[in-house]
């Protein structure tokens, strides 16, 4: 029975990324939109960038129908922005502990996935980056599913489907916002949080995970 592991990518696998990713997506509504918009006062921590860009955009006053017709266009514009800006090297900006947990987990035969709020060549490029792309088999991205606990269940269908887990496999998910452990308990799986992102002492405790660690130095990886 292999297991399954999903990781958020920031404030999880690594954090102070740099202000290119913002900047893709605020570059990327001006060329598409024609007007000035900022993501500043807008929460990004644990959201999906389709809503980033929706609240962005409704705060400027644009109506749902138009934000929905522009959101494609927006949403490559952005991926193509990233890829130009996005710093060579990332490596430094790797969370504690998360090289050797990625190790452990490959050498355990243990099938590692994404679910992130991150555009789908966003989220492979900042990780590429990072020196950690290639400890993943597939992801579930920011633009597949309205709402997080929605990308984890099409990981969770895609790995079932694609035969890497049996169907009473052990699932985790490992993230550190309020909304990774929502929708791991919306998928009846496990979250381990962890206090590497910037997430407000005590809310990741409120959501009720299965354990919380300051980073994963600390995770006993017999859980898993």
């Amino acid at each position: 029975m292999r297991s399954l592991v999903l990781f958020d990518i920031d404030g999880t696998l690594v954090r102070k990324a740099g202000p290119q990713h913002r900047q893709a997506l605020e570059d990327a509504m001006r060329a598409v939109t024609g007007g000035e918009v900022s993501t500043q006062g807008i929460p990004v921590h644990g959201m999906l960038d389709p809503d980033i860009i929706t609240l962005t955009l409704q705060a400027v006053g644009f109506e749902p129908g138009r934000i929905a017709e522009l959101m494609p266009r927006i949403i490559e514009s952005a991926q193509d922005v990233y890829d130009a800006i996005v710093p060579a090297d990332l490596t430094d900006k790797q969370c504690p502990g998360v090289s050797d947990l990625l190790e452990h987990l490959r050498a355990t035969d243990t099938a590692l996935a994404l679910v992130t709020g991150n555009l789908t060549r966003i989220g492979w490029r900042k990780l590429q980056r990072a020196g950690l792309d290639h400890y993943f088999l597939f992801g579930a991205f920011g633009e597949m599913a309205p709402t997080r606990g929605g990308l984890a269940r099409l990981a969770i269908a895609r790995a079932r489907a694609g035969g890497l887990i049996d169907p009473d496999a052990s699932i985790a998910l490992i993230g550190d916002a309020p909304q990774d452990v929502i929708a791991a308990n919306e998928n009846g799986i496990r979250c381990i949080a962890v206090r590497t992102g910037i997430t407000a002492p005590g809310d990741l405790e409120a959501c009720n995970p299965f354990c919380v660690l300051d980073d994963l130095t600390g995770l006993d990886r017999s859980i898993i």
